[in-house]
């Protein structure tokens, strides 16, 4: 237990992926004046939490062991891989979604007698920029928070 609360890269990888799930629904508050509970367990929004694990994971691991360590070269690598697809693949997964569910609708109203039933997919599934953006330096600050200032 000592091992995982003294392992800089692994505490900052875990609080930066805590604290952005936690801002999530009041950037929601902040942005539409609603509140809702299940912000906190969403992929997608505003900040990444997967974008801002992955940097302060990178970001540590390079305070602790340097750029030219095996551990910040692998890092470096999944970041960069989590960090596209979240830009890319889960948005596009996600526009697609939104597709769907308006097909859905359009065959749930052509077949009133219910014989379509339609299931809405998630459509908040990836990120914009912006909201990457957000994660990488939230990601950044506590990174550097919680591996240089705290240590």
């Amino acid at each position: 237990m000592t091992f995982l609360l003294s392992n800089r890269p692994l505490l900052s990888a875990v609080i930066a992926m805590l604290l952005a799930q936690f801002l999530k629904p009041f950037v929601v508050w902040i942005t539409d004046r609603t509140f809702n509970f299940r912000y906190f367990f969403t992929t997608g929004g505003m900040p990444s939490s997967h974008t801002s694990a992955v940097v302060a994971l990178t970001t540590s691991i390079y305070i602790v062991e340097g750029w030219q360590s095996l551990a910040f070269t692998i890092s470096f690598v999944f970041a960069a891989i989590v960090i596209h697809d979240a830009m890319s693949i889960r948005r596009a997964a996600g526009k697609q979604a939104e597709v769907i569910n308006e097909w859905s609708r359009i065959l749930a109203q052509i077949h009133e007698d219910g014989q379509f039933t339609p299931e809405n997919l998630k459509t908040m599934l990836g990120h914009t920029f912006v909201q990457v953006s957000a994660g990488f330096i939230l990601g950044l600050l506590i990174a550097i928070i919680f591996t240089v200032v705290i240590a």
